[in-house]
């Protein structure tokens, strides 16, 4: 599949890989600054952004779509960013197709199973009543039962479209039904990946613990793994700053990677 991108700058190309419920959108502040040096394309992975939607949401078909779009735009090898989801996807393009990148960045995650709440979510958002005259107040609220968190509630409304045909953008359904595999991690042995590797754990954040060092090394073996102050699992919203200055100094890379 081909995947629908936003694409600025000039230079060796930096691929942005949103999280889940993300799209390429989400990284507006963080393609901008990069773009001053780099070709900075951030794609929407399937089923989310304008990107089609399939049946299929593993890992491994959404290493494929990357692979496949970075060749239809001459941009590989490059090197990849890949926040949450998007860094399980950058890493498996990582394992699968090496010669597809220069390096690898991979924001928050681990090479690992998870359990959170993304089932609820999804099945929260797949009840909302789609009725005609929808508007964002009510959807919201509707929402809330589910979804305390209001930051939570704006960013998953950011999929739907109001008014007299409301509807979600995204593949709700197809989302929701892969679930496990989003939330998971293959269960088989991959070659490792030895080049350039760096892992941006948040400083407030539980998605990278000192218990998933061993699982990161093993496929990963060249990879650093640093800690952004100031930032949960939100490393691009809560320090952005922050970010792109780890993120410039790997790009370019530099040893003194700015931990600010």
């Amino acid at each position: 599949m081909i995947l629908h991108a936003i694409e600025s700058g000039e230079g060796p190309p930096v691929i942005l890989l949103h999280g889940l419920f993300g799209s390429a959108s989400n990284f507006g502040t963080v393609q901008r600054a990069l773009a001053a040096r780099f070709r900075v394309i951030a794609l929407d992975l399937r089923n989310h952004g304008a990107s089609g939607h399939a049946a299929t949401m593993d890992y491994e078909s959404m290493a494929a779509d990357i692979v496949e779009t970075l060749d239809r735009r001459n941009a590989a090898p490059a090197a990849l960013v890949g926040h949450s989801m998007g860094g399980k996807a950058a890493m498996m393009v990582a394992l699968l197709h090496p010669q597809s990148l220069s390096r690898l960045a991979v924001g928050d995650i681990a090479p690992v199973p998870y359990q959170h709440r993304n089932a609820e979510i999804a099945s929260a958002m797949l009840a909302l009543r789609l009725v005609p005259g929808l508007t964002r107040a009510a959807a919201d609220t509707t929402l809330a039962g589910s979804v305390p968190e209001p930051g939570v509630r704006g960013f998953l409304l950011q999929n739907m479209t109001f008014g007299r045909g409301p509807a979600w953008r995204i593949g709700l359904a197809e989302i929701a039904a892969s679930m496990p595999q989003i939330e998971g991690w293959p269960a088989r042995h991959y070659a490792a990946y030895t080049g350039p590797a760096l892992f941006i754990a948040g400083a407030n954040s539980d998605y990278i613990v000192p218990g998933h060092r061993r699982a990161i090394r093993a496929l990963f073996p060249a990879a650093q793994i640093v800690r952004l102050k100031n930032a949960g699992h939100w490393l691009h919203a809560d320090n952005p700053a922050g970010f792109v200055a780890v993120l410039e100094a790997f790009l370019t890379d530099r040893s003194d990677h700015d931990r600010t």
